[in-house]
């Protein structure tokens, strides 16, 4: 395996990180491969240790007994697998209950994890940091919504500005009185009137009851790819979802597809807290972040070399790598299809553009270890659905029709329907038009990177040149490459020119 590719993977090594937050209690296990980040374990208890503290200021006795269980649990699993490094944070809830300190006190003892309490602006940080992990160039505001507590931070250009922590989680807006929707929005508008510094037009949300809302905005819009991380919501379309889960009982939340009796309870009032939020911050859309305060803690502690690499491209050299058997290849390919690169339309910008035909070149030996009767499909479906950061959800629709043309999937992919809501048309032709391009330099060489310098791309006045060195025609221009190159030009709207000889 080449050095570079070495340095791009690095020594994989797990992590664990264990989040005690006012409603739920969960540890994640991650294996890191450089910046390639996977979760490969994942548990969560919702306790609700934070539901009593608005009226008794202490922690709910059956949520201890409940969160004391599962990090029991957690313990013995972190002690089995012996994690490079364990983090383990509590958050609003232990941090305000004036039993708070015995509870973390109790841990240590039964268990023997050491509790990091976090203050409302480290916990403000931490949120925001994990939406920069798994969104670099996330820019807005970050808003971390937990059980007992709302952090806001802004977030730009990879840095973290100063955070504020609210009392609007769910348990601190709960009453004894019964649920008023009218009276709520009262609350949380005066509870707001702090955050008028942070207005944006674009919302960075994290916490499980805003994940959840998201999914369920996905069921209400038949949306296709269920895939949470850097989900869009306009503000109004956020807006109308809110205000139908702040009117919906709790019996008939209760009876929605894949939404807990626990989480139905919660729901609604983080539902009129984002309602608040539009209105008060100015927002036009929403963006739903999977990384959080747990993945806060783990960017914090990588070196700032690994930081600085690109998570996208990261991640599909791990994916590429681990499935693939040419390691130089990615290289030579990017190298190697610079001309149809340049000739295409834009997608997504120029920059952007590149970005995604290296992630698309690290993706080409995707299918080596697959069965070629299912190979299309199932690296289509893997690269659509990778656990991969860092790309918006067209542009996994993008990579993944290249991929589809690189293994010669038909125009349509395995998923039309997906494709056609997640990309334009010009969009899918030059998705298309890579992964092509990829394919011809794939198959014409053997995947041999030492073969792809001896042929050459170029596009001319409305041609696409496909060019042998000399002394190489015979090995390199057969009918294989022939078939290939015409499918290039044609998806490209070019006429092919084959030539040999120097």
């Amino acid at each position: 395996m080449p050095e570079a590719l070495v340095a791009a993977l690095g020594t994989p090594r797990e992590f664990a990180a264990i989040d005690i937050g006012s409603n739920s209690v969960r540890m994640v296990l991650y294996r890191l491969e450089g910046r390639a980040v996977w979760t490969v374990f994942n548990e969560k208890v919702l306790a609700g240790l934070g539901r009593d503290l608005a009226s008794t200021g202490r922690l709910s006795e059956d949520g201890a007994a409940q969160a004391l269980t599962a990090l029991k649990r957690f313990a013995a699993v972190i002690d089995g697998v012996r994690p490079a490094r364990t983090f383990v944070a509590a958050t609003a809830a232990v941090r305000d209950a004036a039993d708070g300190q015995a509870f973390c006190e109790r841990v240590a003892a039964e268990t023997g994890l050491v509790i990091r309490v976090l203050s409302g602006e480290e916990e403000a940080r931490y949120a925001a940091l994990g939406v920069i992990g798994g969104m670099p160039e996330a820019r807005g505001v970050a808003a971390d919504l937990g059980g007992a507590s709302l952090e806001l931070v802004r977030i730009g250009d990879g840095g973290v500005g100063r955070g504020v922590t609210l009392p609007l989680g769910p348990f601190s807006l709960t009453r004894d009185k019964p649920f008023d929707v009218d009276a709520l929005r009262e609350v949380i508008a005066k509870r707001l009137k702090p955050a008028g510094e942070f207005t944006t037009d674009t919302l960075y949300a994290v916490g499980g009851a805003w994940r959840t809302l998201a999914q369920v905005h996905m069921g209400h819009v038949r949306y296709p790819l269920h895939i949470v991380h850097q989900y869009v919501m306009e503000a109004g379309e956020a807006r109308d979802i809110a205000r139908l889960v702040a009117r919906s009982s709790k019996a008939s939340l209760e009876s929605w597809k894949g939404l807990s009796k626990k989480r139905a309870e919660t729901l609604p009032h983080a539902a009129l807290v984002l309602e608040g939020l539009i209105d008060r911050l100015g927002l036009e859309r929403i963006v739903l972040s999977a990384w959080g305060v747990r993945e806060g803690l783990l960017y914090e502690a990588l070196d700032q070399e690994t930081v600085a690499a690109d998570p996208l491209l990261a991640g599909c050299t791990a994916l590429g790598a681990r499935q693939g058997i040419s390691p130089g290849l990615p290289g030579a390919l990017f190298g190697w299809i610079q001309p149809v690169v340049a000739a295409l339309p834009r997608s997504f910008g120029r920059e952007r553009d590149l970005t995604l035909a290296d992630a698309a070149c690290r993706l080409a030996d995707l299918g080596a270890r697959l069965h070629p009767d299912h190979r299309v499909e199932l690296a289509f479906d893997q690269v659509l659905r990778a656990p991969i950061p860092g790309q918006t959800h067209a542009e996994r629709a993008w990579l993944a029709t290249a991929v589809n043309a690189r293994y010669g999937g038909g125009a349509a992919t395995p998923e039309p329907d997906t494709v056609v809501r997640l990309l334009t048309e010009e969009q899918r032709t030059t998705g298309r038009a890579l992964g092509l391009a990829i394919r011809l330099a794939c198959d014409l060489s053997g995947r041999s990177p030492q073969l792809l310098v001896n042929a050459h791309l170029a596009v001319t006045d409305g041609v696409l040149v496909l060019t042998a060195s000399e002394g190489y025609a015979d090995v390199l221009l057969g009918e294989q490459t022939r078939r290939r190159g015409k499918a290039l030009a044609e998806a490209m709207g070019l006429k092919l020119d084959i030539r040999s000889g120097g």
